[in-house]
Order: structure tokens, then sequence, then C-alpha cells
């Protein structure tokens, strides 16, 4: 059977058509219930099962990460070469580097929720989410507040081009991104022994096999944390609060308890993911889901319909505390799972903590309407909000 003929047994979708972009979670939904492998020009084959999902993160040998023309460390790494840059970079989130690391994520957070406007509508996304996720993010990884203006600008054109799907102005803005962070290790080498001790001088002295990084591994290193997080973290503040201002009740419920407060950002970000998807492409041919799929063959794991899967969470919408964390997929599976999950977990901890202790009421409002992000983006474009004070 040809490429082509197996194809025709499995529905073509458009996962730009305008129903599906209106509501990302609703056409996901559907299409899992219908099919739950299907093909389109844009994304390849696109996988929507928890349980499929599973497979492909976990068959690294099968499904290979290595997907992009770009130098991507380790996300686009298969073993044995991500095991070796996986292991360098573990440390960097370990238990000790985030217990050292919470006060500040905590007084960030706190300082930002304090200088939101009460009482009036404001936009979370421009407000909270993208301004929280450049100042801790820049803390985190030791670079002066001087950069918070550049790259709040860096990421409002990449966000604008993302819309616009404007492949140049992507490329021509992860260039520009990559020259900040060459700057950023130009003077930590220039300072000398007199160099601040912090994630961006700690890589310039990593050795992966027993040979230093070179500018381009690092580069890639910081993009990874910095890029992924920035427009993460930020999605996800968004998702959280505009989550949080329709369901009064989930505010109640975690000022009485603040400990539920992690469980409850996981499930919020289950139901509503910032991440919708991440790339696969196969090593041979292989059958996933009854599709037969040959070598070479694009995949895109949809991590948005896979955490939302009715056989694994029963009714996807349905707010629960008690869920297994092990089934949810926000971070990934497998060797690839997010090994920066432990951090952006504190910030957003830092940030609902905050948010809970600053805020006596989250109202949502109808204008302005919030607006959908549309793929590749997940969460909000806006989302409009009134905070009333303590």
């Amino acid at each position: 059977m040809d490429d082509q003929s197996e194809r025709s047994a499995f529905p073509e979708w458009d996962p730009l058509a305008p129903h599906v972009l209106a509501d990302q979670r609703s056409a996901y939904d559907e299409m899992r219930g219908r099919c739950p492998v299907a093909h389109s020009d844009l994304l390849g084959w696109s996988v929507l099962r928890h349980a499929d999902v599973l497979e492909v993160d976990h068959d690294h040998e099968t499904y290979r990460n290595l997907v992009s023309r770009h130098l991507s460390v380790p996300n686009g790494m298969d073993p044995p070469d991500h095991t070796s840059y996986r292991r360098l970079i573990e440390p960097y989130f370990a238990p000790g580097p985030m217990a050292q690391f919470e006060p500040v994520s905590d007084m960030i957070a706190a300082d930002l929720v304090a200088s939101a406007p009460r009482g009036r509508p404001i936009e979370v996304m421009d407000t909270l989410g993208r301004e929280f996720a450049v100042r801790v993010q820049c803390a985190f990884m030791g670079w002066s507040s001087d950069l918070h203006h550049p790259l709040r600008a860096w990421l409002d054109e990449q966000h604008r081009a993302t819309l616009a799907e404007d492949l140049d102005a992507l490329a021509a803005s992860a260039r520009r991104f990559d020259d900040v962070v060459r700057k950023v290790l130009d003077a930590r080498r220039d300072a000398g022994a007199d160099t601040a001790d912090d994630p961006s001088t700690r890589l310039l002295g990593e050795r992966v096999d027993g040979r230093p990084l070179t500018d381009s591994e690092i580069v890639s290193i910081v993009r990874n944390w910095t890029v992924g997080e920035l427009g993460t973290i930020a999605a996800s503040v968004g998702i959280i609060v505009a989550y949080l201002a329709d369901h009064p009740d989930v505010v109640t419920r975690l000022c009485v308890d603040r400990s539920a407060i992690p469980a409850a950002i996981d499930e919020i970000l289950r139901i509503d993911a910032p991440l919708i998807a991440n790339r696969r492409s196969t090593a041979r041919p292989v059958t996933l889901a009854g599709a037969p799929l040959p070598s070479e063959a694009r995949i895109t794991v949809l991590w948005a319909s896979a955490n939302r899967d009715e056989q694994v969470f029963g009714d996807p919408d349905e707010f629960r505390l008690d869920r297994d964390p092990a089934l949810n997929l926000l971070y990934g599976a497998g060797i690839h799972e997010c090994p920066g999950a432990p951090l952006a977990r504190l910030e957003l901890e830092s940030f609902v903590t905050a948010l809970l202790d600053g805020t006596e009421r989250l109202r949502p409002v109808v204008d302005p309407a919030s607006v959908r992000a549309t793929y590749p983006s997940g969460g909000y474009q806006s989302a409009w909000i009134v905070l009333d004070p303590t």
C-alpha cells in the first residue's frame, strides 16, 4: 500500500480551519472521538489519544525527536546524545536550586500582583502573564533587569509573528534572541572571576563527554530554557487567572487549603493546555492506532488532546484534585519529559499564592471580550478580568 492509499483510510483535517482555531479544545475532543490518528499537510500525522501519545513518547527508538534543522539541546535530540546533555541539565532544576530560588520567585510574584490595578478591567496576558514570565525567568538566569524591556519587546514580536504565521519574521526573531544570549555570555567571560555565580555563568564551565560546551550548544540550552519558559509561563498564567475568575468555588477552596494549589494548577492546565503539541518522526514503518505509518513520517503529538482523553479522565472539563498526577501529560512523558518542570511548577505556585494573598475576588468581564489563542499557541491571546482588592 503506498502512502496516498494509506492516508485515504484516515481522515484529512485542517488544524487551521476556522472552527478549529475558534475552539481548539472542542475540535480536538471531536476529532479524538472520531479518529485517534488523522492526517494534515501542516502537522503530518496528529496523535490525539492519551494511550497513543504515551506509546510515541516511550518508544524513542521508533519515534525520533530529531525533527529540526536547527541545533536544539536537548529537546531535539535522541539517545545517546540526549542522555549526555540531559544529565548535564537536570541538576539546574534539582531540589536544592529550586529551594534557593523559591523566595526570589515568591517576591517577584507578590510585587507584580500588588502592582496590578484593582477594581477595573485588566488584560491578563499583558499585565500579568508576559510580565511575570520575563521577570521570573531573568531572575532565574541571573540576568539584569535591564533585559526586561528588550525581552518583553521580543516576546510581543514573536507573538505577533506566530499569529501571522510569518516564518521569516519568526526566524529573524530567533536570531535576535540568540544575539541577546551571546551578549550575556560575552559579558560573563569579560568579567572573569568577578562574574556572578548563576546558571548563565555555570553553563560556561560545563563539559559534555569530556569537552567544554560550544557557544552554539550553550545558546541552544539557554534558548530552550528561556524561550520555552517565557511562552509557556505566560500562557499558563493567563489560563489559570481566567479559570479562577470563572470558578469562584475553586478560589474559595484554594483559599481554605493552600496545600491544594500545586494539584489545582496542574489540573487547570490539564483542562486547558498552555502547550499544544510537539513533533516527532518515525524511524521505521510502524502501525499506530491502526494507522500504517511509513518511515520518516511526520508525527505531531497533541498534548492538548491527550490530556482531555475521556478514556483516562472521564469528563475532561471536570475539575478534580484527586487525579493520579502520573496521568497528566502537562510536561510530557518519557525521556523527553520537560527537565524544567520543577522550575515551572515553582513559579506558577508562587504566582497563584500571591494572587490569592492579594486579591479578595477575581471577576470575568464581558466587555472587552477575551480572545483565545490559536495554533500553535494555547490559552489566550487576551484575557480580561477584574481584580477586587483584599
